[in-house]
């Protein structure tokens, strides 16, 4: 067994460098033989200086590039391992051909003073075993029905601190059907997930599109998708990609403190409903319908963005399935789950038991393109609430939800389509309570003003529309 180590590399970065690029690319060199790299990264991290970290096999070309990605941790780790049999999670192992490697900066943060920052590098060419990656399983559960899920979480293969483990019996706690756990610009987290979805829950292929300028879900696709996108046409680069690769892309939290400010390209989802209702949902919610009116077709989903902490935590506001997608499918599988997302089969409600919405126009249901007619909305769990209805003009009725089992009907010319929300009225000061509880002692997150919590109506559902053309 030999180790190596090369001597310490140092970079000074500039704003002027992050004008250029969003990355900057540390080379080294890898030799014959080696079967484990580890490095480190040292620099004086605040406030205003923060610096993610990844790496790149000799296969890494421009954007967009299809290979030799070896893994990414954004702000999370200043350290890390690839080897043959194993990596930190984030980092893919298996092949570790020889050549010019790079480590990837990404400048997230950039003082006008710069950053120095300091890189440390060793090799290992013990033997080690090639582990090939997990392939993934394809369980299936029979039945037609609705399904429950969460659409948008994290494991510490990114940013958050619990362990996949955790994640999956936070998923059995909220009793859901599917999950989708999108870690950020990377896939390492199928390692467990390919082997541990089931019948039981379904877990769906997923990865966040992560950059300073907006944020993206892939849906469906096993390998990983280059997120190094600086110029505008790249959002555009990043669809054709992963329809080529069979997925589905949506737009996340299209709204502050991370709205997506790249070209809007052709995507097949948008997240309406990130984290709790009063996280400014109010703003995506408005864009959706905006993008609607305008004439686009995009389904509804909603994901909690849920963190996984270091223990599980108990059921309450901010936890996983905060929001829930619900889905109707033939049978529960991932292939269904991606094509009930595709089709917008669906609604979002506040939570696994949160009310339920289901929307039809002459018996057609939600994603469906019709003439026109007759709506009804299906709505269970919201008594004393009100029911909102919308078309491309915007909100074009309001109606109390007298019963806790009740079909409300609406017959008008609709323009363009039809949806509906469910808005807290009996159940608000019970949501608020609770919401406040949660928050104990703490100030109103998200830098919510007080005004802004009495001013904007709680949303507890909201229905994917049915598309309306004109009659003749």
């Amino acid at each position: 067994m030999k180790r190596t180590d090369v001597p310490t590399r140092k970079v000074h970065i500039t704003p002027a460098g992050k004008g250029r690029s969003p990355y900057f690319y540390v080379p080294f060199d890898v030799s014959e033989g080696t079967t484990r790299l580890d490095v480190t990264m040292r620099y004086a991290r605040a406030d205003d200086c923060i610096i993610d970290f990844g790496c790149a096999d000799p296969r890494l070309g421009d954007f967009p590039s299809e290979e030799g990605f070896r893994g990414w941790s954004g702000g999370a780790r200043e350290a890390f391992f690839i080897a043959a049999d194993d990596a930190t999670p984030g980092y893919v192992h298996g092949e570790m051909p020889a050549g010019r490697w790079r480590v990837i900066l990404g400048l997230y943060k950039v003082p006008a003073r710069g950053v120095d920052v300091e890189l440390t590098f060793s090799f290992d060419n013990a033997p080690r075993p090639l582990v090939p990656q997990p392939q993934p399983s394809r369980p299936v559960r029979q039945g037609a029905g609705w399904y429950k899920g969460d659409l948008h979480c994290h494991t510490f293969h990114s940013d958050a601190k619990g362990s996949p483990e955790l994640l999956h019996a936070a998923a059995r706690q909220a009793r859901l059907d599917f999950l989708a756990v999108s870690d950020h610009n990377t896939i390492t987290q199928r390692r467990y997930f390919h082997v541990h979805s089931s019948p039981d829950l379904v877990f769906v292929r997923a990865m966040e599109v992560t950059t300073e300028h907006g944020h993206a879900n892939v849906f469906g696709v096993d390998e990983w998708v280059d997120f190094r996108m600086s110029r505008p046409e790249d959002a555009h680069a990043l669809s054709r990609i992963v329809r080529e690769k069979g997925g589905l892309l949506s737009v996340n939290h299209d709204k502050p403190p991370i709205p997506w400010n790249h070209a809007l390209p052709e995507i097949d989802c948008m997240e309406v409903w990130q984290q709790a209702w009063l996280s400014r949902n109010w703003v995506s919610l408005a864009r959706y319908q905006e993008r609607l009116a305008a004439g686009l077709r995009i389904a509804a989903i909603g994901g909690s963005d849920f963190h996984q902490p270091d223990r599980l935590m108990p059921e309450g506001p901010f936890v996983l399935a905060r929001p829930t997608t619900v889905l109707w499918l033939d049978e529960l599988s991932e292939e269904a789950v991606l094509a009930a997302m595709k089709a917008g089969r669906g609604y979002v409600t506040e939570s696994p038991s949160g009310p339920h919405l289901a929307l039809t126009v002459d018996g057609a249901s939600m994603g469906a393109t019709v003439r026109g007619g007759r709506a009804e909305a299906h709505v269970k769990g919201a008594a004393g609430d009100l029911l909102a209805w919308f078309d491309a003009r915007g909100e074009i009725a309001r109606v109390p939800i007298d019963e806790d089992d009740q079909t409300l009907a609406l017959e008008a010319e609709f323009r363009g389509f039809v949806r509906c929300e469910v808005l807290a009225d009996a159940s608000h000061a019970g949501l608020m309570e609770e919401f406040r509880a949660a928050l104990g002692e703490g100030p109103l997150p998200w830098q919510l003003s007080e005004a802004e919590v009495a001013a904007e109506p709680l949303r507890r559902a909201v229905s994917n529309p049915v598309y309306v053309v004109g009659r003749g």
